[in-house]
């Protein structure tokens, strides 16, 4: 054979040998260039699975959401959030929105701030306490005890509770919301039987309010209160003490399901 035909034919498998090893080599990082992608796709699964392990709450209202009079600093969310984190032994996260004072023409306007509906979205658990300033004005609602300006506050207190409730459902249609009931610290004064009958009417009329709309709970403490109030008052006569905020944490605690 020719020596050229030889070398020439030397060339062309030399060349389609390096074309092959150009194109496997390519393959293989084509292959392991994919990888990360497949991996952190999983990692991203695995988070979303671990974040479904864990509980956000989310506790609106006034100053009993805030643990106002306990010593502790928990109020009840607090301690419903230790009870909770011990049973369920999930990881919990609260969002502790209340603001003292708080009533409830307030907090229509609070619940429709972005990043409020932004913490309903993600909450799995919806805690309200809400009424005692409509009701009491801090005392005032005693000196000025008029059954037909209570019910003109009545009204309007359950409008505003309408309205919240809708939009606590607008943001959130599937977490569980809790609504707090009235006791009445009032109990042992002069007026305290007529405000107790007030107290009952309204959390009647709060109790039949949250039963219209799914998933929110109405929790009762009057009874808690009724026949020993100042035990479980603070010094203030009005807000619960230790006593009286664990008491309300375990009432609702009673009403999971684990």
């Amino acid at each position: 054979m020719n020596k050229n035909v030889i070398k020439f034919v030397t060339m062309i498998s030399v060349f389609f040998c390096l074309l092959w090893l150009a194109g496997l080599g390519w393959a293989v990082t084509e292959y392991y260039a994919g990888k990360p992608d497949k991996i952190q796709e999983k990692t991203n699964v695995e988070k979303k699975e671990d974040k479904k392990d864990g509980m956000h709450i989310v506790a609106i209202g006034d100053s009993l959401t805030r643990g106002t009079g306990d010593e502790t600093g928990k109020g009840y969310v607090g301690f419903l959030l230790d009870e909770i984190k011990e049973k369920s032994k999930k990881d919990v996260r609260l969002t502790n929105l209340g603001i003292s004072g708080q009533r409830s023409d307030q907090l229509k306007q609070q619940i429709q701030q972005t990043e409020v509906k932004r913490q309903l979205q993600s909450a799995d658990m919806i805690l309200v306490t809400m009424g005692g300033n409509d009701l009491f004005r801090g005392g005032q609602g005693l000196l000025e005890f008029e059954e037909a300006g209570i019910a003109d506050i009545e009204k309007k207190f359950l409008e505003n509770m309408r309205f919240i409730f809708q939009q606590i459902r607008a943001s959130n249609s599937e977490a569980n919301v809790f609504f707090i009931g009235l006791y009445n610290p009032f109990i042992e004064l002069e007026q305290g039987k007529e405000m107790s009958a007030v107290v009952r009417h309204w959390n009647y009329q709060s109790a039949e309010l949250s039963a219209a709309f799914p998933k929110i709970v109405f929790v009762p403490t009057f009874d808690l209160f009724e026949l020993k109030v100042n035990d479980y008052l603070y010094s203030d006569k009005f807000h619960p003490n230790t006593k009286g905020y664990r008491l309300i944490a375990e009432r609702v605690a009673s009403l999971l399901t684990w």
